[in-house]
Formats: C-alpha cells, structure tokens, sequence
C-alpha cells in the first residue's frame, strides 16, 4: 500500500520562489518513501495570513484521512505563530498524521519518538505563551479600569446625547425628546439626567 504524502510549501511573496525547499523535500520523501502518493500544497502569502488556500486544502486532506505524512521545509513555512502551529500539531495528532520539517531534524512519525517530544515542547511552550498574553490582556485591561477608561463599544444611545442636550436647554420634556428623536421613552429619561448632569 502506498503512504499518502503532503507537501506544504510557502513563500510570502511573488518575488520568491517554492524551488529550494520543494527540491529538498521532494528529494527526502523520494529516499524514504521512493513509491509515495505525493500532493503539494503550494501558497504565496504571508504567514500571519488567517486563510491561506493551500494550507486549508491540505487540512481538509488530514481530516477526511486522505494524508498519513506531512513534510515541509521549516516549521515557519506551516504556522503563522507558535500558537497556530500548536493547534495544528494537535490535528495532526487526532488524525494520525505524522509531521516531518526535513532541514530541522523533526519527525513525529511513530518510529520516531525523539521529533515527537519536541513537538510536544512546542505545543507546551505555545500554550505557556498563550496564558502569557492572556494575562497582559487582563492586566492592561484592570489597569485601564482603573485609570478611568471606559472600555468597549460607546453605546448607540450615547451617541443621541449632544442632541438631547440641545433639546434640554430649549425645555423640552424627556417624553417630547423621545417622540421628537423617535427612541425609547426610558433611554430619552436617562439621557436627560446625562444632560443635566453635565
């Protein structure tokens, strides 16, 4: 039975070329699986690109267990972060699907048990850099807070709170607003306590 083989090559933009790291895959998986079923997926976009057609594809390919092996040039060339990388081990994994990065010396295939532990590395050192940044976002957050920040989208009804205390100065009564500016009778009471407020 032939094993199912994927490359994936990536270049950022159309100046640069796939040859050199598409010439050394091709040249390992000949030498180690010289009767393969070899697709390529090929991309030309940056790596912090969310949807790259290649890529995708490929994926696909794993999920529906069309591929047993991927094998790329660097590990830089298949995830955009260390984050994404790590999740897309971790399908790699659930699908059976070994992942080899020829001029970086992994190999998660299971005769290999070494390049499994170091992809293991990766995916723990991902997720500890995910709590990382988690944790400056709450912290930025709380400290944000805590200056006096309003955080998020201004309300819609805000944005009514120039007008309202126009029609305030002039006396007009919070009903007649709401009729006038057809909102809420309850949001154009609030707003008039704003206005007066200010």
């Amino acid at each position: 039975m032939k094993s199912k083989i994927a490359i994936y090559g990536r270049v950022s933009t159309g100046a640069q070329s796939h040859d050199s790291q598409l010439r050394e895959v091709r040249s390992y998986i000949e030498r180690r699986w010289p009767n393969a079923e070899v697709t390529e997926f090929i991309d030309t976009t940056s790596g912090t690109n969310f949807t790259r057609q290649g890529l995708d594809s490929m994926m696909a390919s794993v999920r529906s267990g069309k591929i047993e092996v991927v094998v790329v040039y660097k590990l830089d060339r298949l995830g955009r972060s260390l984050q994404h990388l790590a999740q897309l081990i971790a399908e790699f994994e659930s699908n059976r699907c070994a992942l080899i990065a020829t001029s970086q010396g992994i190999d998660t295939h299971e005769s290999n048990p070494a390049g499994r532990l170091q992809l293991n590395v990766l995916a723990a050192v991902a997720e500890f850099e995910r709590g990382v940044i988690v944790e400056r976002v709450r912290s930025g957050i709380e400290a944000a807070k805590a200056g006096g920040v309003k955080l998020g989208r201004p309300r819609k009804m805000e944005a009514r709170l120039p007008g309202v205390k126009r029609l305030v100065a002039e006396g007009m009564s919070a009903r007649k607003i709401a009729a006038a500016l057809k909102i809420p009778v309850g949001s154009a009471f609030g707003l008039c306590k704003l206005a007066k407020a200010a």
